[in-house]
């Protein structure tokens, strides 16, 4: 769903598509940006006088933080045990973070290629305490486009 000319979006909720599969339930993304190196060529000019030119380099990697609430769903753990055994052909994965509008439609893709999770991160466990228990994954990828 396009959003109308000077209209800006909500971050209702935010998804998390991994092969085909949606993950929903997500409550915060954090450290989305698509990042690369800055080149700087230093040289005189013609008539002698010192410039320094700025270039674009190679993209970098970059790094996400999705927190969930803790469910019963077992898709992160998964995830997280191939990449944490070394089964890097299983564990790089395709996939995208999805925002959604208060409808539910997609109004944003941002695309990650080779994914895996480098980390998995279970909230504070305190008896008595009323706040919500959430899950942090971080997941490094190799490249983002916007879709």
């Amino acid at each position: 769903m396009a959003l109308p000319d000077l209209d800006t979006s909500v971050g209702h909720s935010f998804g998390l598509e991994v092969d085909g599969v949606a993950i929903k339930q997500i409550s915060e993304v954090s450290g989305l940006k698509m990042e690369q190196d800055v080149i700087e060529l230093k040289q005189n000019t013609a008539d002698g006088k010192y410039v320094i030119k700025k270039l674009p380099g190679r993209p970098k990697a970059g790094e996400v933080t999705l927190t969930r609430g803790l469910t019963g769903d077992n898709s992160f753990e998964k995830w997280v045990k191939d990449a944490h055994f070394g089964k890097m052909a299983t564990a790089r994965k395709g996939g995208a973070i999805i925002v959604y509008d208060y409808e539910g439609q997609a109004i944003k893709r941002y695309k990650l290629t080779n994914a895996w999770p480098k980390s998995l991160e279970i909230g504070s466990l305190k008896a008595g305490d009323t706040s919500v228990l959430t899950e942090k994954l971080v997941v490094t990828y190799e490249m983002m486009e916007v879709e």
